[in-house]
């Protein structure tokens, strides 16, 4: 009689979230509101580590009520960049205070980075993606290193280069979720109002889109909200939501069998 197979102990190293997940999740989803479709999520704990990741920027305060009237312990991030403007940094105590969110964190740049690739702190000024790169994108891919899933507040109507944004997407394995993705500048503004939220203090300056202080103008009549981003270089994106930098496509590897 031959003997029992023996078991093999396997190391899963297949990503948390595959793209058959996100469009299971979007078909799903379609045409549900904002609210019950995070309220969902949220009760069936099938995100696993999750958290908001906010620029306290403009439209901010919109996901973030959002996330917070349903769950305010749902874990909220914010990049300082150390070049932020100090009205973001007193209109992120003025959400966090008022909405109640009850876990939110801050990261910021290695300062062992900076020491060496920005010691004057004017790598803006002639190479923004790399100043991107060390000052937004490698302290957000930390903060995201023990995260399954993430919130994000982009929205189509903001740039030509975040037309047709679906509710999920993935993001390096992480299942990447954005809830304003078809919301448009109006359904922002009505939702301002309903709930009568605080708008960030250099809005009423111009400012319709607040990123780093150095690389963010005024946005003049006529142009796109995003159009005061890095005025002056062919730059639309600091490199969070698209790679600024894109590698070559790499082998699927089978990747891609649903686990949603």
């Amino acid at each position: 009689m031959g003997e029992p197979a023996r078991k093999i102990d396997t190391i899963d190293v297949r990503p948390d979230f595959v793209q058959a997940d996100a469009d299971a999740l979007n078909q799903r989803f379609e045409g549900v509101n904002t609210s019950t479709m995070l309220k969902t999520l949220f009760d069936e704990g099938r995100l696993g580590e999750v958290a908001v990741v906010s620029s306290f920027g403009t439209e901010s305060a919109v996901l973030l009520h959002l996330v917070a009237a349903v769950d305010p312990t749902i874990p909220v991030t914010f990049v300082d960049t150390l070049k932020m403007f100090p009205e973001t940094l007193a209109y992120r105590d003025t959400l966090v205070r008022q909405l109640g969110i009850k876990n939110s964190y801050v990261v910021e740049p290695d300062t062992a980075v900076l020491a060496e690739k920005d010691s004057n702190g004017l790598r803006w000024s002639y190479d923004p993606d790399g100043c991107c790169e060390i000052r937004k994108v490698e302290p957000l891919a930390r903060a995201k290193a023990g995260l399954n899933s993430w919130i994000s507040g982009r929205k189509a109507f903001q740039s030509v280069t975040r037309n047709n944004i679906p509710r999920f997407e993935i993001d390096d394995g992480r299942l990447k979720i954005n809830p304003l993705g078809d919301w448009i500048k109006d359904d922002l503004e009505a939702y301002f109002a309903e709930h009568d939220l605080p708008r960030h203090p250099l809005e009423a300056e111009g400012y319709l889109s607040v990123g780093c202080a150095p690389c963010t103008s005024k946005v003049l009549p006529g142009e796109d909200p995003r159009a005061g981003r890095w005025r002056g270089w062919d730059k639309s994106e600091c490199g969070i939501h698209e790679d600024v930098t894109p590698l070559p496509d790499a082998d699927d590897n089978g990747a891609n069998d649903p686990i949603f």
